[in-house]
């Protein structure tokens, strides 16, 4: 597992059971990395540090070239670099050499006193100073803070909050899964959305063939399969609108269009989605 997933797993597990973010140092202070990125305008941003054995992390990511003040990206060849980043959470300093877009060195975050103290004023209370370098990272400002608190989001704390940064739940996302008949309300259910896949496209294609199942079986749909694709398929099959749970059941347990045909082909033909569950739960091929 590359480094990145690491990170992104181990936030999760953090930011989704409320179990404090796992970031937890005392020196803010490690070494930077930067690599070339795919996307123009970007670079792979990658920090790891610690202060002993149980207090290190690990993170990388891509960022805009923008975010990295001091950096003249056009100079030619291996040369030194100072550059800063700054964010609401704190700054971080880097010092070390760069040649186009590959570079590395070491950096030490100043973190804002006052940052802990508004977040508070929001509602985002349980930030420490060890945590508060994650915070600068994925850049949960303090507009974002607001925005999200605006949003009538329930469960929403500061951990979550980071999340959200991680996994890209903003604004624009909330309203287009509200605009597309959703009300989600509840952060670790946009997190999951988020994680899933469930989008607003995929919302209104189900709309399409009159399905508005909850969050809950959005999820369950992602997570095996149901798509509308299947649905189209099973329609073609004689299946108009079987429910959510009945098309859960048949994609875990493997009621494929092609089963059904090869059903048909020996005889077995009005078979409900009941029946063809249970005939492929014992087995019947």
């Amino acid at each position: 597992m590359r480094a990145t997933q690491r990170s992104v797993l181990y936030l999760l597990m953090a930011a989704v059971a409320g179990a404090g973010l796992l970031w937890s140092f005392q020196r803010q202070v490690g070494e930077w990395t930067l690599g070339s990125s795919e996307n123009a305008g970007r670079v792979q941003f990658s920090l790891q540090g610690g202060s002993g054995e149980h207090h290190h992390f690990n993170t990388s990511s891509e960022w805009n070239k923008a975010d990295f003040h001091g950096i003249d990206w056009s100079t030619a060849g291996k040369h030194d670099v100072h550059f800063t980043i700054d964010r609401d959470a704190g700054k971080l300093r880097c010092q070390g050499f760069l040649e186009g877009s590959e570079g590395a060195g070491l950096f030490q975050f100043d973190p804002n006193p006052s940052y802990r103290a508004e977040m508070a004023s929001l509602g985002f209370s349980g930030i420490t100073a060890d945590q508060q370098l994650a915070f600068a990272v994925h850049d949960v400002s303090l507009s974002f803070a607001r925005d999200m608190k605006a949003a009538g989001v329930n469960g929403l704390d500061a951990s979550k909050l980071m999340a959200f940064r991680i996994f890209h739940v903003d604004d624009t996302f909330i309203h287009q899964l509200r605009s597309a008949g959703l009300k989600p309300v509840d952060a670790d259910k946009l997190i999951a959305f988020r994680i899933h896949g469930v989008t607003p496209k995929f919302v209104q294609s189900l709309k399409g063939f009159g399905y508005t199942p909850d969050g809950d079986k959005l999820i369950a749909f992602r997570i095996h399969g149901v798509s509308t694709e299947f649905i189209q398929q099973l329609e073609g099959l004689g299946y108009l609108h079987p429910e959510a749970d009945q098309l859960i059941a048949m994609r875990i347990h493997g009621v494929t269009p092609e089963y059904i045909q090869n059903l048909r082909s020996h005889g077995m033909k009005e078979l409900t989605v009941n029946q063809l569950v249970s005939l492929r739960i014992h087995g019947i091929n």
